[in-house]
């Protein structure tokens, strides 16, 4: 973590459990960033809080922390099987897999068991994570509710409750389901609670007025929803100066770790080609995509073995992925939620990072409501011609496999297709 991040304070300084204080010390965790200043010390006092911060902040830190100190200095009996003491829902399965993998390195010498539910995979291993007790319970609505349904679990025994990307459950539209599961929790007086948000709309509001008790509003960086240690920056190319332009940003900057955002799948899809047409290997998601095979892809680019993430809106939320120093919005968002969420994806963790927008003839106008919602106007850079490289035929894709470019390995062996292509010359361009 960089200096800049964090407060003066340190961990140490905190009510916390001894066990949980050690716990930080082998992660090389010492000081406290913004939000984590604010919100525990409400939350280790039994309050509850409803923060707004951005991504990237140390919320998810907190919030465990929480949670932890809450079961490890509980007065209520022993966990039992289907009697889960915590519940941390969010709205997305990459955000919930990320806040499991934080739970596991934060709490893996602490008596206390975690389980994950989501959906799209596992669902029978899923499913036995009930037959042991359960200290720690995270996961989306969905899932969630098909196993409340079939009884495997109960609402009753839950002491602390998280709430998290609370704006992003009303955009997916999963807050029906919310409300029902915590209309089933015990009175909100008698559980911790806490709501966290990248924006605190007055829907959000409204939630956490209802569902928690008094909780304390805490806000962070409200001056700009957007990083400050972000460089932004917005080209204007014409729609079929998009792909040149950036491949020659691609070529001039070296970005060691990048993801490239587009609105749709089918211009993700044209992007990876033309990034593996012109010698540049790329991973590439979309909501579609299964989740073993998202899971595999995004394992890689977090390991370094694809240094370019190419993907939709999926990736920009929920996905803690260390040292992404650049992010390109190849199509500008309609919405400044989503902007920000986007570029949040980089300067994590009290690093610095680069944004580059392209507000192209078809999308420009969403740069008006993006810089509305930011508050501040993000600089307009030139197009030279340097920039613009003709690039090289895109490698197209069929069926998520691809035929690998000339020296790049062994090439996979075709496919016998019901129908052969016309010409043969267009088979060579095709994925076998």
């Amino acid at each position: 973590m960089g200096q800049q991040h964090l407060t003066e304070q340190q961990f140490s300084s905190l009510a916390l459990d001894q066990r949980l204080l050690d716990a930080l010390a082998e992660i090389d965790m010492v000081y406290c960033t913004p939000i984590q200043q604010q919100a525990l010390p409400l939350l280790l006092s039994g309050k509850d809080v409803s923060g707004q911060a951005q991504t990237g902040t140390g919320k998810t830190l907190a919030f465990l922390l929480a949670c932890a100190q809450r079961i490890l200095h509980s007065d209520k009996p022993a966990t039992a099987p289907g009697k889960p003491r915590t519940l941390i829902l969010a709205p997305t399965r990459e955000l919930a897999i990320q806040i499991h993998k934080d739970a596991e390195r934060l709490l893996r010498k602490l008596p206390l068991r975690l389980a994950i539910c989501y959906g799209g995979k596992a669902y029978e291993q899923q499913k036995r994570q009930f037959d042991e007790p359960v200290d720690i319970l995270i996961g989306t609505p969905g899932r969630l509710i098909d196993f409340f349904k079939q009884r495997l679990f109960d609402f009753k025994s839950v002491e602390a409750m998280v709430l998290d990307e609370a704006d992003r459950m009303f955009d997916m539209g999963f807050i029906a389901d919310v409300r029902f599961m915590l209309r089933r929790l015990p009175e909100p007086e008698k559980r911790l609670n806490m709501l966290f948000s990248a924006t605190m709309a007055q829907k959000v509001m409204e939630l956490a007025y209802e569902h928690m008790n008094q909780a304390q509003l805490i806000k962070i960086d409200a001056d700009s929803p957007t990083v400050d240690r972000i460089e932004q920056s917005v080209y204007h190319p014409a729609n079929h100066e998009k792909i040149p332009l950036l491949l020659g940003l691609i070529k001039k900057l070296q970005p060691q770790r990048s993801i490239i955002f587009a609105n749709t799948k089918h211009a993700t899809i044209r992007i990876w080609e033309y990034l593996q047409g012109n010698g540049i290997s790329a991973a590439i998601i979309s909501g579609d995509i299964h989740q073993n095979k998202r899971e595999s892809l995004l394992k890689k680019f977090h390991d370094g073995e694809y240094s370019i993430l190419v993907a939709t809106d999926v990736a920009s939320r929920g996905l803690h992925i260390p040292d992404v120093t650049h992010v390109f919005n190849y199509d500008l968002p309609e919405l400044g939620e989503d902007y920000v969420h986007r570029v949040g994806r980089t300067a994590r963790a009290g690093k610095s990072g680069v944004a580059i927008s392209f507000a192209c003839e078809d999308l420009a106008m969403n740069l008006i409501d993006i810089e509305a919602y930011t508050r501040r106007p993000i600089p307009t850079m030139p197009i030279t011609n340097d920039l613009l490289i003709e690039p090289k035929p895109p490698v197209k894709m069929k069926g998520g496999r691809v035929k690998p470019r000339p020296g790049s390995g062994k090439p996979q062996r075709p496919r016998h297709n019901k129908r052969p292509p016309r010409h043969q010359h267009q088979n060579k361009k095709k994925a076998v």
